[in-house]
């Protein structure tokens, strides 16, 4: 495989990982305010490995970017 091609698919899978890490948070969110009162914890604990295995994807392709500093910061 050529290094650009190496390149965008690192890039994709490194985006994809924001967009799911992106989206558990907005679901939490969204969750939360429709129910007028804090998310499951059943779901919090679900949320919390899905969003752990988006950042090691993350970590893998594009290491040393801010995401998992940034998403240690949620809720």
């Amino acid at each position: 495989m050529d290094e650009e091609l190496k390149e965008m698919f690192s890039d994709l899978l490194w985006l994809n990982s924001v967009i799911a890490t992106e989206l558990i948070q907005i679901t939490e969110n969204t969750s939360q305010i429709l129910r007028k009162e804090d998310i499951p914890e059943t779901c919090r604990i679900d949320h919390v490995e899905l969003r752990k295995v988006a950042m090691d994807i993350a970590d893998r392709y594009r290491p040393g970017t801010k995401l998992r500093e940034h998403l240690e910061k949620h809720q």
